[in-house]
């Protein structure tokens, strides 16, 4: 009886078990999976990522000087065996403070993209699918802010923090804030661009048969087919931000001391003395932000090109 089952299984059921092994194993994200590992600078800039990651916030809880207490027997000291990176015009280690720096620029950066590509998603595929009146409020609202250029904006925003003497602890928040803010509208016009086209499809069309809810329409099958480009455009938007808070931190108006970021890092060396005698306290952490975002869009422009359909074949 056993070889009879076996027999009337027919032999089209193990060819079907593997074509449905090689349809998995060829799925479109194991595909540009093999893609991204095939580019050696996508690789190199994911490394460095993930060391820069490591760096930052494990790197001050094995250092001694974490605690970053003013030492004044030790103000502006060249680098040395104690202080690999020298000290700062406060004798504080220099390597500890960019480290501490960078866990904050690294948080603003992407928890602020994180926030634009919620809101941005969401608006943008309402637009996207209600369309009409709902479409024209939401995009007259993102060109209103797309129209304001967004550096002054930031600059003015900052100025009014200093000016109210928002605590430092809180002006993280309002720097997030503020990048997400200005960061949502070009994402809304991409999702809504993506929908417009995904809610023609046959699929689509089977699921209005069946009558879905839209909101399961929306987020169980139009809002996942956009998620390569959000990717891809969120870890550029990353590097955006990173050099926005730093800028905003260059000119005491982001993140301020006692607080690090790389930004009021450069801004302690705001003298013709420290820029020419004492390099070791703007070099580094220009250096992290320079290297940083170099290899952000790196990675960014890899996963564009892992995840570009028309590349498939290549």
């Amino acid at each position: 009886m056993m070889i009879d089952a076996k027999r009337t299984a027919g032999p089209g059921l193990p060819d079907a078990a593997v074509t449905a092994r090689k349809t998995a194993a060829d799925s479109p994200w194991r595909q540009a999976a093999r893609r991204l590992r095939k580019n050696k600078l996508a690789l190199f800039g994911l490394a460095f990522l993930v060391f820069m990651i490591l760096f930052c916030f494990l790197g001050p809880y094995l250092s001694p000087y974490a605690n970053g207490k003013v030492d004044v027997a030790r103000l502006n000291k060249p680098p040395s065996a104690l202080h690999w990176l020298g000290t700062d015009g406060l004798g504080r280690d220099v390597l500890t403070r960019l480290m501490q720096a960078g866990r904050i620029s690294l948080t603003v950066g992407v928890a602020s993209v994180v926030l634009s590509v919620a809101v941005g998603s969401v608006l943008g595929a309402l637009a996207g699918f209600y369309r009409g009146i709902v479409d024209q409020v939401i995009m007259r609202f993102a060109d209103v802010l797309l129209t304001i250029p967004s550096l002054p904006l930031l600059i003015i925003m900052g100025a009014v923090m200093s000016e109210w003497k928002v605590p430092s602890d809180y002006r993280i928040y309002i720097v997030m804030l503020m990048l997400s803010f200005l960061g949502w509208p070009g994402l809304a016009r991409l999702v809504r661009s993506e929908l417009l086209v995904l809610r023609e499809q046959a699929y689509m069309q089977a699921a209005e048969a069946l009558g879905l809810r839209d909101r399961r329409k929306m987020f169980r099958h139009l809002l996942p087919n956009t998620v390569p480009t959000l990717i891809v455009v969120a870890t550029l938007h990353v590097a955006g931000a990173i050099i926005s808070e730093s800028t905003l931190s260059f000119l005491g108006l982001g993140v301020v001391p006692p607080t690090p970021s790389w930004g009021n890092m450069l801004d302690a060396a705001n003298s013709l003395i420290d820029f020419q005698k004492r390099p070791w306290v703007w070099i580094p952490p220009g250096v992290a932000i320079l290297t940083t975002v170099i290899a952000i869009n790196l990675l960014g422009d890899a996963l564009r090109d892992a995840l570009d359909p028309r590349l498939k074949g290549r």
